[in-house]
């Protein structure tokens, strides 16, 4: 298993960013005929987190995630950081050069050395 963070490049100062989830989604309800005082606490998926990126990257998260999932899965690693799990090599090659022909450098991977 390789994993490998996901480079965007940042719509205002044109650096590589890449997302990680701050604090997690505070979920909560509203009824219309009482209170509930219920939430949940839930950190997002790696699709969500990418998703969330619109507006703020240079490209379509969403075009950048149909790429990936060819190669890999998008994951959320303890709940904060982004990263690519890629099951072999030839992949991370392929998922390198399909990324480079679809968003040119706007859009990259690095991948993660094991210590």
């Amino acid at each position: 298993m390789i994993r490998a963070k996901l480079w965007f490049r940042c719509a205002a100062m044109h650096d590589p960013v890449t997302p990680v989830v701050a604090q997690p989604a505070l979920v909560g309800w509203e009824a219309k005929k009482r209170r509930v005082d219920l939430t949940i606490e839930r950190a997002f998926n790696g699709e969500e987190l990418v998703r969330r990126m619109k507006g703020w990257v240079t490209t379509d998260p969403v075009k950048v995630t149909e790429v990936v999932k060819k190669y890999g899965k998008l994951k959320v690693l303890d709940d904060r950081e982004l990263v690519i799990e890629i099951d072999d090599e030839e992949n991370v090659h392929k998922l390198e050069g399909e990324l480079l022909d679809n968003f040119g450098n706007e859009v990259d991977i690095e991948v993660i050395k094991r210590t």
